[in-house]
């Protein structure tokens, strides 16, 4: 086995790992009410409480790719975030992220479904969170920003 054979099975496994971190951290916080969704939503809560925000996650799938407006949303939050010291995840994989959130397609009065393109999970300092699964997800960050990947991007699987 070559040294980059073995980084890459080695960074393979650790985005396993932060993925399921990931749905273990958003299921907690989701319970814990520490999430806000919606692009709309988040920029405005980065506005008036950063310091509240432990996590962005960017959402996409293959259709919103070439969605001009939407990743120029996208940019703004990123350089929001890192001007905050923010970690920021790029996740791919909607299906998976509307199951996590127990999203439905539409709600009983027949409206839209929530925006999950941007979801930040924030840390109350009253009950802050402290999982493991944070923790993972931050080193995998930190670790990814060492590499000069800025925005790390991980594959959430439909189950």
């Amino acid at each position: 086995m070559t040294l980059e054979e073995f980084i890459g099975s080695n960074s393979t496994e650790k985005r396993m790992e932060t993925v399921t971190a990931l749905e273990e951290l958003l299921v907690a916080a989701r319970k814990q009410d520490s999430l806000t969704v919606g692009v709309y939503e988040s920029a405005k809560l980065m506005n008036v409480d950063p310091d509240s925000v432990v996590l962005c996650v960017l959402a996409t799938d293959e259709e919103d790719e070439d969605d001009i407006a939407l990743q120029i949303h996208f940019t703004l939050l990123q350089a929001f975030c890192c001007d905050n010291d923010i970690n920021i995840l790029r996740v791919s994989g909607m299906t998976r992220l509307s199951q996590l959130l127990e999203e439905d397609t539409e709600d009983s009065n027949g409206n839209e479904p929530r925006d999950l393109h941007c979801i930040l999970v924030t840390n109350p300092p009253v009950q802050p969170l402290q999982s493991p699964a944070l923790q993972n997800i931050s080193s995998f960050c930190e670790e990814s920003r060492c590499r000069n990947q800025w925005v790390p991007c991980v594959e959430m699987q439909d189950r």
